[in-house]
């Protein structure tokens, strides 16, 4: 990896891909309050015991490290809510994105690439996550909840607010620097919360074939869901239904260009795709990290985590577990089996990921077809997100 890390210019706080971790799976930071898990297997058991691993995370920050935290409402935030309610809330757009609905969604999404690909060719240009890999799943998850993608700036402009940030994650920072990392995320939470507040009104008014009249019209143990839980759902439909395919897809191209022997291969043989795709996932893992809060003492790799401490899930590290994966820096699409947690495991496992093979397969097949070689440009640097816990390009221009 230590050529890709120099030719790419990955940032130093993406550590996991800077070669093979020698310390133990599971660490304490004391200067960030909180525990590290890296391995395969502990991350497995993370993943598989809510009720132990709690989604909460939010009741451990400190009340008085960051004032005004009561303005953000976890109300409908679907990955910070554990069962029972967490299954209620899944199991009300779950049919949504069956592999069936997925599927009837591929001729669309075909059209768009080819649509966003004549459009880049006659600016004579091709800068990946501009051009296609940030507007192609935008433009898919805006048509099914129901909200203008012609409004996707204003989407990336917020999920650029959240998610291009290098601010690393602590419980121990200064009040004064959590306010300030709060109010930086709580404009753009509230921007939006206003637009998707503005749509749901609409849609009571005027229901339609859609994923937002069905939040706004869905009943849970009888009961309708309050506006608030209705807009943060479609809060965190919107942002994860978009930013984890424009990740996979930067990251896929940025596979092949750095291994152009498994380009070769998988323009002589498109049925590899999808194992290209799984193997991109673990080797650059678009959400690297999750958090979770423990609800009891626990063992874990050898040492014990007391209750109600927070606890960082890394998976980009273990998806180059060594335990597990042979070789794990090395781009292998024949790896079988490929267990990688890239879209998570057990109940949260992420509800679109059928959608995000889809357009990784689409997308990836007309790429092929349009561009000989993929090639990033060496006299325009591809660009990777700050962000500590996410693995993706912002900018990747390609020959």
């Amino acid at each position: 990896m230590a050529d890709i890390v120099e030719r790419y210019n990955i940032p130093a706080q993406h550590f996991w891909l800077h070669g093979p971790r020698s310390r133990q799976p599971v660490e304490y930071d004391a200067d960030a309050g909180m525990w590290n898990v890296y391995g395969h297997p502990e991350l497995q058991e993370i993943l598989g015991d809510p009720a132990t691993f709690s989604s909460d995370t939010m009741r451990l920050i400190p009340k008085d490290l960051m004032p005004g935290i009561e303005e953000f409402s976890m109300a409908g935030f679907i990955t910070q809510i554990d069962p029972p309610e967490h299954g209620k809330l899944r199991k009300l757009v779950s049919n949504a994105f069956t592999r069936k609905v997925v599927a009837d969604l591929e001729p669309r999404i075909a059209a768009l690439t080819h649509e966003l690909l004549d459009a880049a060719h006659d600016r004579g240009r091709l800068e990946l996550v501009t051009d296609l890999a940030y507007p192609l799943p935008v433009i898919v998850i805006a048509e099914l909840l129901g909200v203008p993608s012609s409004d996707r700036a204003l989407f990336k402009q917020w999920a650029d607010a959240l998610f291009q940030r290098d601010a690393k994650i602590s419980l121990a920072k200064p009040a004064e620097q959590q306010d300030v990392d709060l109010q930086a995320t709580l404009k753009p939470w509230k921007e939006m919360s206003a637009y998707l507040a503005g749509h749901a009104a609409e849609r009571r008014r005027q229901p339609r074939a859609d994923l937002l009249t069905r939040l706004v019209e869905a009943e849970v143990d009888g009961e309708r869901l309050p506006d608030e839980e209705v807009v943060n759902f479609a809060i965190i439909l919107l942002l994860a239904g978009h930013i984890t395919t424009t990740m996979l897809l930067g990251n896929t191209v940025l596979c092949l260009d750095a291994f152009p022997e498994q380009q070769d291969k998988v323009r002589a043989d498109r049925s590899s795709i999808p194992a290209v795709i799984e193997e991109s996932l673990r080797l650059f893992t678009p959400f690297a990290a999750l958090g979770r809060a423990t609800t009891r003492d626990v063992e874990l790799g050898g040492v014990t985590i007391p209750a109600d401490h927070m606890v960082m899930a890394w998976l980009g590290a273990a998806n180059r577990d060594p335990r597990q994966f042979p070789d794990p820096d090395v781009f292998d699409p024949g790896r079988d089996p490929n267990p990688h947690l890239g879209f998570g495991r057990g109940i949260h496992f992420c509800l679109g990921a059928p959608l995000a093979r889809l357009e990784g397969r689409v997308a990836l097949n007309i790429l092929l077809d349009r561009v000989d070689p993929l090639r990033t440009d060496p006299d325009d640097p591809v660009e990777f997100m700050p962000t500590p816990t996410m693995t993706g390009v912002r900018r990747l221009p390609l020959i």
